[in-house]
């Protein structure tokens, strides 16, 4: 596989906060700032003694030096001690999912997205924490004819949880807007990132197990979908580049720099595993988009970074990594 991006590219926070940290981002960017020597203060309302998601993600911090985990929910916990000394905050933390945020579900997401964002910003603000790297999703793009994504498009969201996620960005970047505020903000259009302890939700991960072991793959809609894939290793070394970045980046896309089709990812799944999927057709579903795709020339502009992984090695290394059963993959 190609060699994984290096977070020494970019220089790494002395002292981060990583909220979310039990999830499938944070705790691959909490792993990769304490190889590189980063104090990290993880936070996430999961707790690992009693939630086995939150426990596989973060058996990788295990032993490692610098590690001071927080179970706490940031809706209703006191936010300042967490941020005493920090050089950053990476706001990973929220509810993701497309299809939930339709239903009844949908305050978990204000609660989660929205208002304890709000709070993470104020508390951000009080402490006066230099920068906030906040992860945004492609999602806020909504449907596209078909071009790469730039940051400056008008975002038409197509679901509640795009919805929330553009709320969640906007909110954060008018607090930076502020003169009095301290604080600058850069935020991460994240598209489709894959890899191992992926969601079990997600479709690489779904087209893989189905491979693993010969259940049907649901497949929503004619597989003619396309989404810009996005590695965990390149996510991860975009995301520390940007506790970096110019004051002036803003919004970054961070994409894997080429669209593919659910059924090309099928084929893929098919051809590292060596055993062929049984398909189960469904209807499409509502706020699913037909194409992703990043225009990456900002990423390289302001944060050094380009996608090293591509579609195949990447799926590779997560199939590895799901017949590992002390590796696991979890939310």
């Amino acid at each position: 596989m190609s060699q994984r991006p290096s977070a020494s590219a970019a220089p790494v926070p002395r002292r981060a906060v990583v909220t979310g940290v039990a999830g499938f981002i944070g705790s691959h960017l909490a792993h990769s700032l304490l190889q590189a020597g980063t104090t990290v203060i993880g936070v996430d309302r999961r707790d690992p003694a009693t939630d086995r998601a939150a426990a596989t993600n973060l058996a990788a911090l295990d032993g490692l030096p610098g590690y001071i985990h927080v179970t706490a929910d940031l809706l209703t916990c006191a936010i300042d001690p967490l941020l005493l000394d920090a050089n950053v905050i990476f706001h990973l933390a929220g509810v993701p999912g497309v299809r939930p945020s339709w239903g009844p579900h949908f305050s978990e997401y204000v609660n989660s997205n929205i208002l304890a964002t709000q709070r993470m910003m104020e508390a951000a603000t009080r402490i006066r924490v230099p920068r906030l790297v906040v992860a945004s999703s492609s999602s806020v793009y909504g449907s596209t004819d078909g071009s790469h994504s730039v940051e400056s498009d008008h975002p038409r969201p197509a679901s509640p949880y795009a919805v929330t996620k553009l709320a969640e960005e906007q909110l954060c970047l008018a607090h930076a807007a502020r003169g009095d505020c301290p604080t600058s903000v850069i935020a991460l259009r994240y598209f489709t990132v894959y890899g191992p302890r992926q969601r079990s939700d997600m479709f690489t991960h779904r087209a893989l197990e189905a491979a693993l072991t010969g259940r049907p793959l649901r497949l929503y809609g004619d597989g003619h979908q396309r989404r810009d894939f996005t590695y965990i290793d390149d996510a991860i070394a975009a995301t520390i580049a940007a506790a970096a970045a110019p004051k002036a980046a803003g919004i970054v896309n961070v994409g894997g720099g080429s669209s593919v089709s659910l059924l090309e990812v099928i084929n893929i799944a098919k051809n590292v595993v060596g055993r062929d999927i049984e398909i189960q057709l469904e209807s499409e579903r509502i706020g699913d988009v037909w194409i992703t795709r990043a225009d990456p020339r900002h990423a390289y502009e302001v944060l050094g970074w380009q996608p090293a992984v591509d579609l195949h090695n990447g799926m590779h290394a997560q199939m590895k990594a799901m017949v590992q059963p002390a590796y696991g993959n979890a939310v």
